[in-house]
């Protein structure tokens, strides 16, 4: 896979240099190109934003710089990789579509990806739905929170769009059990995992996954990410479709949501019998 990146800190990215993805780069099965965008300015002191029409603080992205870095970036692609090849443009935005592990497979099919990391107040709309017209482009969301610039964002999307490279990670079979993966695990956090020793500080391992009962573990596994899922992500378990669930998940189900009512009714009670009731001091003349 072809991987761009235009940003005016080409240095956040030293991180791609080391562990699986250093290791993919070495093995030739992630493509990154890192570009500044400062090199398509046209003044001496490299301007790369200016002030919003319409007011408000913070400043813009010029059309005209992403222009032109856009455009040499594909060029510079295409003559790499074939006169037809168009990469898929990425841009990390609050405002976009939400990141997931399923967006990150979808990624992973893909030949060739272009990231445009913005800062500031982001980049001049029209840049978007310029490129819009000419290619895929995507205004993509890592999360519910803003950060200084859209650097952060794409490490977090190589990174997990790299891991799902074939030949990236040592087993191949762990992506199946990744939290949110397609099939048995979508909508589903990941459990607790464990290593040796059996014992730590008191702390047991489950005596199960000492079995050596393929089933049972596997079971224990389901059960015990339905219950991080219902405890952790309620909102997640909501979507749960009630037709992938067997008897079995349906009880660990019940079960739980039993508990969480009789925690509830604990806690009413013990709230009922510590409410505050005035003594002579409070007492109202």
């Amino acid at each position: 896979m072809r991987v761009d990146i235009v940003s005016i800190f080409p240095e956040y990215f030293a991180p791609l240099d080391v562990s699986l993805m250093g290791k993919a780069r070495e093995r030739g099965i992630l493509d990154i190109h890192l570009h500044q965008l400062r090199d398509w300015t046209h003044d001496v002191h490299k301007t790369v934003d200016d002030t919003p029409y319409g007011g408000g603080p913070g400043m813009v992205m010029k059309p005209e710089v992403w222009g032109e870095a856009l455009d040499a970036v594909i060029e510079d692609g295409r003559a790499a990789s074939g006169p037809d090849a168009l990469p898929r443009l990425i841009v990390p935005t609050p405002s976009g579509r939400p990141f997931t592990q399923e967006v990150a497979l979808e990624y992973a099919g893909e030949p060739w990806l272009l990231f445009a990391p913005a800062r500031y107040e982001g980049i001049d709309s029209r840049v978007v739905a310029e490129y819009g017209e000419r290619l895929r482009a995507d205004e993509v969301s890592i999360g519910d929170y803003v950060l200084a610039g859209g650097e952060a964002a794409v490490l977090v999307m190589v990174e997990a769009v790299g891991r799902l490279l074939p030949g990236v990670l040592g087993n191949a079979c762990s992506v199946a059990d990744d939290s949110f993966a397609p099939g048995a695990m979508a909508n589903l956090l990941e459990g607790p995992v464990y290593t040796k020793p059996p014992v730590w500080r008191g702390h047991e391992v489950p005596e199960v996954l000492l079995s050596g009962h393929h089933g049972r573990i596997a079971r224990w596994r389901r059960d015990e990410a339905l219950r991080r899922t219902l405890a952790r992500r309620p909102e997640l378990a909501a979507r749960f479709d009630q037709d992938d669930l067997d008897k079995h998940d349906r009880r660990v189900i019940e079960e739980f949501e039993r508990s969480q009512e009789r925690l509830e009714e604990g806690a009413s009670t013990a709230g009922s019998g510590t409410a505050f009731r005035p003594g002579p001091d409070h007492m109202a003349d």
